[in-house]
């Protein structure tokens, strides 16, 4: 393998360590340039921008992670303290980190941008080989305990259903109670109390009774019980002497 070869690579992997890092703090309009004929200095020139002091910040503190991650020394960065146009001076590849403003003012694009890099944005980072073991182990083991973290889940939430019922809830408990509660009174309830709530459940006929009706009744069965009055004996004459 030529040193050619392995400095091109070199850069590539250094191009997609900063490329990460600001699309890690969500920068917006990443371009890559290919400066190696316009400067010996370096071959890359990367542009970026930030909407905000915070955010240009937060964007060179995530390219110098990544490139360190990657195995490339520390860069150094020029301009931190503003925070409006931000310099990371990583080697074979300069990052400008700007403001939309002072990157609309002072068009970095016409001074670096005659050979653009074709790059793909979004792309999943290459996870290091010593760490892909650990991880699937991981996830195999979460594969296995899922069915019982699902078990207890549930078996929470049933506790916590059972311990603080809704108002449905409520309502149904009390509509199954009433049928028992009755069944469980009959139940132990004596023959006397059935006799005494059967008499207090069935009211009793009321009689309707009509004014003057039971008077003339009753004074007609009086007249018809008195016998007929005898009437006095016609008394004979005595007989006449001759």
């Amino acid at each position: 393998m030529t040193t050619t070869t392995t400095e091109k690579r070199d850069v590539q992997k250094l191009q997609r360590a900063i490329v990460d890092g600001l699309e890690d703090v969500k920068a917006q309009e990443i371009k890559v340039f290919d400066t190696a004929h316009l400067s010996p200095l370096f071959e890359r020139v990367v542009i970026a921008s930030g909407t905000s002091n915070r955010q240009t910040k937060a964007l060179s503190a995530s390219v110098i992670d990544a490139v360190r991650e990657a195995g490339f020394p520390k860069p150094r960065v020029e301009g931190e303290a503003n925070g409006e146009w931000i310099i990371v001076d990583c080697g074979q590849a300069v990052v400008h980190i700007m403001q939309p403003n002072f990157r609309t003012y002072y068009q970095l694009e016409e001074l670096w941008g005659e050979k653009p890099v074709r790059l793909k944005l979004g792309a999943e980072k290459p996870a290091a080989p010593s760490k892909l073991a650990p991880k699937a182990a991981a996830k195999k083991a979460a594969d296995k305990e899922q069915p019982v973290n699902l078990r207890r889940s549930s078996a929470a939430k049933k506790g916590v259903a059972e311990a603080f019922p809704s108002k449905a809830q409520l309502k149904k408990q009390e509509a199954a109670a009433k049928p028992a509660a009755k069944k469980a009174a009959t139940k132990t309830a004596s023959p006397a109390a059935k006799r005494v709530a059967a008499k207090t459940a069935a009211p009793k006929p009321v009689k309707t009774v009509v004014v003057g009706a039971p008077a003339k009744k009753t004074a007609a069965k009086k007249v018809a019980a008195k016998p007929a009055a005898r009437k006095p004996a016609a008394k004979k004459a005595p007989a006449r002497k001759a």
